[in-house]
């Protein structure tokens, strides 16, 4: 299946957190976009892998995602190497997407500059023919590269290179977002408090969401970084 935006996001649920209502937004313009999650979230301090992997299977159907995937590295510990880049050459060469959303440049857990990184220069090897990879089903892959890959926002914050309107899909995002109940604000949950799991953390993701969305004059937005200058031929399509 050929996508139009593939996300490549270190743990499940940053995607949800940092990029889905552009998703929401391009599905709705009838774009197909998928996510390949690299890890399971496995050193996370709640929940299980199993849980989360069910989290995920709900927050797909709401975001209506035309594939997800999970290369099962390891959290916390996956490397930018030779094997792991090969792992995710073979995503963009099984999707050849025109779009690559990947984690943040640089940010409060190491492995979200990790998978931008990864993200990164597996997209060139994968435009390099040389590289041979095949499909889980035994057949060679051809070569393919994205046209751009942009960098979600994520804790820290970072002036964005450009902001994407998601007012209209604010509710359905957050709605994402919840599908990770392990995860996310529960006063009936008996687990350990972590980072993520507090009431004020969805209040600072949607402070967030303001804050881009006001320098657009929208009501909510979401930030990127990019690779390279944005080139345009009209400045009408910046309006």
């Amino acid at each position: 299946m050929k996508l139009d935006v593939l996300v490549l996001a270190a743990h499940p649920d940053d995607a949800e957190l940092s990029c889905s209502g552009t998703i929401l937004s391009h599905i709705d313009q009838g774009k197909k976009v998928g996510i390949v999650d690299l890890t399971r979230g496995e050193m996370g301090t709640r929940g299980t892998p199993e849980i989360r992997m069910q989290e995920a299977e709900a927050s797909s159907k709401i975001l209506g995602l035309s594939a997800r995937e999970n290369l099962g590295l390891e959290d916390v510990h996956f490397t930018v190497d030779k094997e792991h880049k090969l792992e995710v050459v073979k995503m963009i060469r099984k999707y050849q997407p025109e779009i690559i959303l990947a984690n943040a440049i640089s940010d409060r857990h190491p492995d979200h500059a990790k998978g931008a990184k990864l993200a990164s220069e597996a997209n060139f090897m994968a435009g390099l023919k040389m590289i041979e990879t095949t499909s889980d089903d035994g057949i060679e892959q051809d070569a393919w590269k994205a046209k751009v890959i942009y960098h979600y926002v994520q804790n820290n914050y970072i002036v964005p290179d450009l902001v994407v309107d998601i007012s209209p899909y604010w509710e359905k995002k957050l709605a994402s977002i919840k599908a990770f109940k392990s995860q996310f604000y529960d006063p009936n949950s008996t687990e350990p408090e972590s980072f993520i799991s507090s009431a004020e953390f969805l209040e600072f993701i949607e402070a967030r969401a303001k804050e881009y969305g006001h320098s657009i004059g929208v009501k909510y937005g979401e930030g990127f970084t990019v690779e390279r200058n944005i080139g345009v031929s009209n400045l009408f399509d910046l309006i």
